[in-house]
């Protein structure tokens, strides 16, 4: 039996209450998704910036009506300290994920991206500590390994950022940090690498790279790539990270506290294997695309290449991923299948 396995079934032996930000996003839902089947009691905030409400009422269908009456929703923003305090209260574990993400939007927009992610990551480091929870675990980003040129990628190693969203999630660490140094709080900082999976959005500028290929190619349109297509991501199915989150909240081990992780596979998928990869698994579902992808410029801000190092992760924590990129898009592509056939591009 894994460590998280164990741990599953702890929880169910002694729930807790858990608070999860952005609780109506991709990551947030699947994560509510997984407390909530575990009788686990979750408090979830989310202003629908990014969010949707079709993810909570997804869950609900996904859930027993005894589970889903586990949660509370509060529609509140982490800009207001005073929401993030109504959220705290009574809660064991605080799983931060609200944010506004994506490099390119933080390019754009970066005024927005630093008020949300900065100024909103310290509200909730500050309701969290006056609320005594146990522990505090925050979305980091592998994006804060910047222009350091090493692969696989270790935590301690970064380089300089290379946009505003970068910036934002080294601040976080920074404070985190500093918030274990002044005042005794415990966290945990969690760098995902590329997650994907059920009820991520393709829609817009700056939707990620797996459902926005697979919703073109779902309705047979064109696929973008950018580059010559050697860029390499570490991709991570997203039941990895829901394990990720999970044991970092639970753990009974004070080295593991106040740490950065890297959260992914420890692999590497270039552009142009992914795209042959997402053809080859929509024809196992029925679906045939034939077009051959156009090439673009490189995107502005972006890291060529990218791949985690998760040794740290699997000692302290007792991480082990159970999907590999190839069994990740087998049991994503259903669910993309019959749900974004009709998504506007």
């Amino acid at each position: 039996m894994t460590q998280y396995q164990q741990c599953c079934e702890q929880l169910q032996r002694q729930p807790k209450m858990w608070l999860i930000t952005g609780v109506a996003g991709f990551i947030g839902s699947n994560l509510l998704e997984t407390l909530l089947k575990l009788n686990q009691h979750v408090v979830g905030l989310d202003n629908f910036s990014t969010g949707f409400q079709h993810n909570l009422d997804e869950v609900q269908a996904s859930v027993l009506p005894e589970q889903w009456e586990n949660f509370k929703f509060i529609q509140g923003d982490i800009r207001s300290l005073e929401d993030c305090r109504t959220a705290c209260a009574n809660v064991d574990y605080v799983l931060h994920q609200a944010a506004l993400g994506s490099v390119p939007r933080s390019i754009a927009d970066p005024i927005a991206t630093n008020a949300s992610n900065i100024d909103g990551f310290l509200n909730m480091l500050v309701a969290a500590k006056e609320a005594k929870v146990q522990n505090f675990v925050y979305a980091a980003s592998s994006s804060t390994y910047g222009d350091h040129p090493a692969l696989p990628k270790q935590e301690p190693n970064i380089g300089n950022p290379l946009s505003p969203y970068a910036v934002t999630k080294y601040v976080n660490e920074l404070y985190a940090n500093v918030f274990q140094r002044c005042y005794g709080f415990n966290s945990i900082g969690l760098r995902y690498f590329n997650i994907f999976g059920k009820r991520q959005t393709p829609e817009g500028a700056y939707a990620a790279v797996i459902p926005k290929w697979t919703a073109a190619m779902i309705q047979n349109q064109p696929v973008y790539i950018n580059g010559d297509g050697s860029t390499s991501r570490d991709f991570n199915y997203i039941d990895n990270a829901v394990q990720a989150n999970v044991l970092a909240a639970t753990t009974e081990n004070t080295a593991a506290l106040n740490q950065i992780y890297n959260v992914a596979v420890g692999g590497r998928t270039d552009l142009n294997q992914l795209f042959a990869m997402l053809t080859d698994t929509l024809a196992k579902n029925h679906v045939n695309y034939t077009q051959t992808a156009i090439y673009r410029d490189f995107r502005a801000g972006d890291v060529r290449h990218s791949q985690a190092d998760i040794s740290k992760i699997a000692t302290l924590l007792g991480y082990v991923p159970a999907f590999d990129i190839a069994q990740g898009i087998e049991q994503a592509m259903p669910w993309y299948v019959q749900h974004l056939k009709h998504t506007a591009q």
